[in-house]
């Protein structure tokens, strides 16, 4: 089994990490709705690609 020779320093142990950090998502701008949205996905509007694509996402309001 493999065991270091010697101590792994904290700079070191911090520099293998630093690509563990989470980086901020990608957001783009719908030219449709002007609403914001992750790249290559439909928007809730149902545009993808400068075309609609499928029927918009609409909240129900019931009253009870």
């Amino acid at each position: 089994m493999a065991v270091p020779k010697k101590k792994v320093s904290p700079g070191r142990k911090k520099q293998r990490r630093q690509f563990y950090a989470l980086k901020p998502e990608g957001h783009v701008v719908c030219p449709n709705c002007l609403d914001t949205r992750r790249p290559h996905r439909v928007c809730v509007c149902g545009f993808y690609d400068g075309r609609q694509v499928t029927q918009p996402k609409t909240q129900s309001t019931e009253t009870a």
